[in-house]
């Protein structure tokens, strides 16, 4: 009888907290198929009175000449080469500090560690000012390229502690058979970090399909908008703003965040338990 009461306790909590968890979610989405002056009339309401497929039409069409195919396509273009420069170089920056020996390796280890301390605020003006000198600005430049040629401290440190609980007899032993050093992380360490290279992409994707910041200190042409920026535009605080459509497009952004989750949950799981374990 305990045990019965105990479990119908837990599983009561845990759905509540669920549903509380869910509720904005739904709320986007019911608000997205509700007419305008209903949204904010009778807020609380999960059931609108009438379903305004229209506002997903207005929404999809943009601004000007610019239609979301426009933005959806952007951010997966971003998305997609950021996901790639991080697995490359966080893989390989990873194997260096895991199992080679070099000069200056600890203090590059602490200067590693040092910068997940510091806030993206910090790095923010002195990256602009570098950029602008570059002649980035206004292009996807300093949205990719840093991704290719350091990756982010976090993955490479959630990497790093991965590959360190790889026995390093399999090193040795692919050394005596001939093994390079590249072969050796190509052949040998690459293959094993499976687990945890599927969760920096979940999460790499993540940060960057989500990324607002980054996107609009940079970026200025509409054109190459993403879906962050595009929705901003709907936002306009001297004028009104297109609630509708506002909230069709953000749900629509949410569709492949979902899917991701969806579809690579057990290697986001895998990958989280055994590195964290190590």
């Amino acid at each position: 009888m305990k045990i019965n009461i105990r479990s119908f306790c837990f599983h009561f909590f845990i759905i509540g907290f669920g549903l509380v968890m869910v509720y904005p979610i739904l709320w986007t989405i019911v608000s997205s198929l509700k007419p305008e002056a209903e949204i904010f009339k009778n807020s609380a309401s999960l059931i609108p009175s009438v379903l305004e497929w229209k506002n997903y039409l207005l929404g999809w069409q943009g601004f000007g000449n610019i239609t979301f195919t426009t933005f959806f396509k952007n951010s997966a273009f971003v998305t997609m080469l950021v996901l790639i420069g991080t697995l490359f170089s966080s893989a390989l920056v990873s194997f260096g500090f895991a199992r080679l020996k070099f000069r200056f390796k600890s203090i590059l280890f602490v200067c590693l560690i040092a910068t997940l301390l510091l806030p993206s605020q910090v790095t923010l003006i002195p990256q602009y000012i570098l950029f602008h000198k570059l002649g980035w600005v206004n292009t996807y430049y300093p949205l990719i390229v840093p991704a290719f040629i350091g990756g982010t401290p976090f993955f490479i440190f959630l990497m790093i502690q991965f590959i360190k609980g790889i026995p390093r007899e399999l090193d040795e032993a692919a050394i005596i058979d001939g093994c390079s050093t590249f072969g050796l992380f190509w052949r040998i360490i690459l293959p094993l970090t499976k687990p945890a290279l599927a969760t920096v992409a979940i999460f790499s994707f993540y940060w960057t399909w989500d990324d607002f910041m980054t996107p609009l200190i940079y970026l200025n042409d509409p054109n190459l908008f993403t879906v962050s920026l595009g929705l901003r535009l709907f936002s306009d605080p001297n004028s009104v703003t297109a609630w509708g459509p506002l909230f069709a497009m953000s749900f629509l952004s949410l569709v492949p965040t979902f899917m991701i989750f969806l579809f690579f949950q057990k290697y986001l799981v895998e990958g989280i338990s055994t590195t964290g374990i190590k």
